[in-house]
C-alpha cells in the first residue's frame, strides 16, 4: 500500500474506556487524535466499575496506602509504579473534579470516603455504585467537544504496522468487514483485559486481549499474563454472558458471606484472592457451585440508595440484598499482567504506548488491590500522554509492505488470538488455566 493509502493522525488511540479518554484529553490540541472503539463508545468495562476510586487523602496515609497496594499485589509489585500511582492521586483528583465529575459527599458536603478489602483505611471516592460511569461518561462528553479528537466506532485493531521495531501504525476491521489502515506518530493501546475469552467475567463478551495477541505475534514484550484476578462475588446465574459483579464495596458497608449450612466461613475484608480462594474451597466443601451474601448493616432504603444497580439487579432475581441470602460465585474480572510498559506507558517497540488494564507497569503485582484499576488507568495515561506531547521526535515512516487481502476472515483470526494467548497462559502457569480456562467452550 502507498502511504496516500492510509488515514493519517499525530496519535492513534485503541479503545474508548477511561484510559483512552484521558490520554486523549491529556493531549495538546494541536494534536489530531483519532480514537477507535470495538464496539459502541459506552461498551468498555470502565462502565461498569462500580467500587470507587482510590485517592491519597493526606501524606500521612502514604505509608499504609503503600503497604496495602504492596501486600495485596504479593509484593510483586513495582514499587516506583506504586509511589507514582498514590503520589499523583491528588492531582488526577482534582482534575475530574474541575472536570464535572461528582463523587458523593455527606452531610457537610466532604468526599463520602469508603472502604473495601484489603483497605486498612477510608479512602475510596465513589459515586453510589457506578464511579465508573460515572468518570467515563463525564469525559467522553468533553472529549467529543474536542475539535482535535475525533472517534470511529464499530472498528477492530486486526494488526500492528510496524518494521524495525518502530510501530507505524494499526490496520484495522470495520463492522462490515472493510479492511483499512491507519498511520499515526503515536500509537497508544487501551484495549482493556481479556474477560472476553472466559466463560465467567464481569467483563464484556468483545474484551478479547487482541492487543496481547498483537504483541505475542510481533515480539513486544508482555509480562505477567498469568496474573489474571478472579472476583469472589459476582450474581450467581446459569445464564450464558457477562456476570453481574456484586462490588467489593458492599462488603467494605458490613455484607458477609455464608456457606450453603448458612455459617459465616471468612474475613470478608481479606484480599479478593484470598476470599475467591475460601469461596471455592467452601464450594468444594458443600459440592455447590455459589455461596451466598447478605448485607445485615442496612435496611432496603439505605441499600437502595447506596447500592442501586446492586440492589435492583439482585431484587430482579428475587432478592432483597439486607434480607436474603444472594447467591455468588467468583468470576474473571481483571488481568493486573499485559503489555509491559514503563512508568509513562512506554512499551518495548518504539512509538507504542500502552495504557489501563491492557498495559503492565507492575502497579498491582500479582493481585490487586480494590479501587486501583480506575486510579491506575488515569495517572499512567496522563503521563504517556504528557510524554507523547513533549517529545519533538518525528520518525520516519518507512512503511511494510501491508496487503490486507491476506488477513484471515474475522472468525479465523479471533480464534489465532485466543489461542495465542491461553497458550502463553498456560505455558506460564499450567495450574490456573487448568482451574480458570481449560473447558469445552474457550475456543
Amino acid at each position: 500500500m502507498d502511504i496516500k493509502d492510509f488515514i493519517q493522525c499525530d496519535v492513534v488511540i485503541v479503545g474508548s474506556g477511561v484510559a483512552g479518554l484521558f490520554a486523549a484529553l491529556c493531549l495538546p490540541g494541536d494534536k489530531d487524535v483519532l480514537v477507535i472503539t470495538k464496539e459502541n463508545l459506552k461498551e468498555c468495562d470502565s462502565y461498569l466499575a462500580q467500587g470507587g476510586v482510590c485517592v491519597l487523602k493526606d501524606i500521612n496515609d502514604f505509608n499504609c496506602y503503600y503497604e496495602d497496594t504492596m501486600k495485596a499485589g504479593h509484593y510483586e509489585n513495582n514499587p516506583e509504579s506504586v509511589r507514582v500511582m498514590i503520589e499523583s492521586s491528588p492531582d488526577v483528583i482534582g482534575t475530574l473534579v474541575e472536570l464535572g465529575v461528582k463523587f458523593d459527599t455527606d452531610d457537610d458536603g466532604d468526599f463520602d470516603y469508603t472502604r473495601e478489602g484489603a483497605h486498612r483505611r477510608n479512602r475510596i471516592l465513589h459515586h453510589k455504585d457506578e464511579t465508573g460511569k460515572e468518570i467515563t461518561a463525564t469525559l467522553l462528553s468533553i472529549a467529543k467537544k474536542r475539535e482535535n479528537i475525533t472517534f470511529v466506532t464499530q472498528t477492530t485493531m486486526i494488526d500492528f504496522i510496524e518494521k524495525n521495531n518502530i510501530c507505524q501504525g494499526i490496520v484495522c476491521e470495520d463492522e462490515y468487514g472493510e479492511m483499512g489502515a491507519i498511520i499515526a506518530n503515536d500509537i497508544i493501546l487501551a484495549t482493556g483485559g481479556i474477560g472476553g475469552l472466559f466463560l465467567n467475567s464481569t467483563n464484556y463478551p468483545h474484551i478479547t486481549g487482541d492487543s496481547f495477541a498483537l504483541a505475542l505475534k510481533h515480539g513486544v514484550e508482555l509480562q505477567d499474563i498469568n496474573y489474571i484476578q478472579i472476583h469472589p462475588t459476582t450474581l450467581y446465574s446459569k445464564k450464558k454472558g457477562r456476570r453481574f459483579l456484586i462490588s467489593e464495596s458492599v462488603r467494605g458497608e458490613g455484607a458477609i458471606l455464608l456457606n450453603e449450612k448458612g455459617d459465616r466461613f471468612t474475613d470478608e475484608l481479606q484480599p479478593r484472592d484470598i476470599v475467591t480462594n475460601a469461596i471455592v474451597e467452601e464450594m468444594a466443601k458443600f459440592s455447590t457451585d455459589h455461596v451466598y451474601i447478605t448485607l445485615p448493616t442496612m435496611d432496603s432504603e439505605e441499600a437502595k440508595k447506596r447500592f442501586p444497580n446492586i440492589f435492583e439487579a439482585c431484587m430482579d432475581e428475587g432478592y432483597d440484598i439486607t434480607k436474603d441470602r444472594v447467591p455468588v460465585t467468583p468470576a474473571q474480572h481483571y488481568m493486573m499482567g499485559g503489555v509491559k510498559t514503563d512508568i509513562n506507558g512506554q512499551t518495548s517497540m518504539k512509538h507504542l504506548f500502552a495504557v489501563g488494564e491492557t498495559a503492565c507497569n507492575g502497579v498491582h503485582g500479582k493481585n490487586r488491590l480494590a479501587s486501583n484499576s480506575l486510579l491506575e488507568s488515569l495517572v499512567f495515561s496522563k503521563r504517556a500522554a504528557q510524554l507523547i506531547a513533549h517529545s519533538n521526535e518525528k520518525k520516519i515512516v518507512d512503511l511494510p509492505d501491508i496487503d490486507l487481502k491476506s488477513y484471515p476472515e474475522k472468525k479465523v483470526r479471533e480464534r489465532e488470538f485466543k489461542k495465542l494467548i491461553m497458550d502463553e497462559i498456560k505455558e506460564k502457569d499450567s495450574d490456573f488455566y487448568d482451574k480458570w480456562c481449560n473447558n469445552e467452550n474457550q475456543y
